[in-house]
């Protein structure tokens, strides 16, 4: 008598089910993209024009007007999205409620936006104010930049303090200090997605642990402040670390074991990698044996 296994069945339907779902979300968005192009159409706009309907539309249509204003709505979200792709980095003019606030509370905003895989972030805000009266120095005075942007280096670069006891005022360079800032959160966000794309180079979201050999990754992560240096780990608790420079390029690869430096699985991971993805390649390959 030949014996079945019962989870046979319900791990298939287990992982019918999953794959059925996972087609319906890419469904969805991808009618809610079809959906936005459409609307945002200056053909559609155009028919959707009270000024466009024939004699048989001239009655109020709810649905028309509906569709109407969600076509309004879209048009205005595509001129804010291709604003903020064109303007990267815009300034604006803030008033501090605090009664003693240096120079009667002005304050000089500027706003930095950034993109990741085709979506926008939450924006960074600096915050600018001339703490001497009568003199254009500038000054940080609040900011939500992460602490890998080196923002106090610029600052004292292109916006150096007066001196004491020094009656010339200091240069400065607002310009170059908002096109450093911009580069430096660029070159930071940039350095995260390196991270992101080892993860998923390597198979990390679709892994289980039923199938799971030694020499694979099972976890990635930032390993500092800066983003510079990703470290993954093995199912066998060996750990690696992946350099970078301040671009994201691959600088080195160091393998750990229980007693400190693993060199023999560095000696056969050894190579030239310029991006991530030739060390995701070779982590595969070295899965694989």
């Amino acid at each position: 008598m030949s014996s079945v296994n019962p989870t046979s069945e319900s791990d298939l339907l287990d992982e019918e089910i999953a794959s059925l779902k996972a087609q319906a979300a890419t469904l969805r968005k991808n009618l809610k993209i079809e959906t936005s192009t459409i609307l945002s159409a200056a053909s559609t706009h155009t028919i959707l024009q009270p000024s466009a309907m024939t004699h048989n539309l001239r009655r109020p249509n709810p649905a028309r007007k509906k569709l109407l204003v969600e076509s309004d709505k879209q048009r205005a979200y595509m001129q804010q999205c291709l604003h903020r792709i064109c303007s990267s980095v815009t300034s604006f003019k803030v008033h501090d409620p605090d009664p003693n606030a240096v120079d009667g509370g002005h304050i000089l905003g500027l706003r930095f936006e950034v993109m990741s895989r085709g979506q926008f972030l939450r924006p960074y805000y600096v915050m600018l104010n001339r703490p001497y009266s009568g003199s254009k120095h500038l000054r940080i005075h609040r900011h939500t930049l992460p602490p890998a942007v080196p923002l106090a280096g610029l600052a004292a670069r292109h916006l150096p303090a007066r001196r004491p006891g020094s009656d010339e005022p200091p240069q400065h360079d607002l310009d170059r200090f908002v096109r450093m800032l911009r580069r430096e959160i660029v070159r930071y966000h940039n350095r995260l997605g390196v991270s992101a794309d080892l993860r998923r180079g390597l198979g990390l979201h679709d892994q289980t642990a039923e199938n799971l050999t030694a020499n694979d990754i099972v976890d990635v992560g930032i390993a500092d402040i800066e983003a510079k240096q990703i470290r993954f780990t093995w199912a066998d608790e060996r750990s690696g670390r992946v350099v970078m420079d301040d671009d994201g390029k691959v600088l080195k690869l160091m393998v750990f074991g229980k007693q400190g430096r693993d060199w023999e699985t560095t000696k056969e991971l050894y190579g030239n990698y310029d991006r991530i993805e030739d060390v995701a390649k070779r982590l595969r390959e070295y899965a694989q044996g």
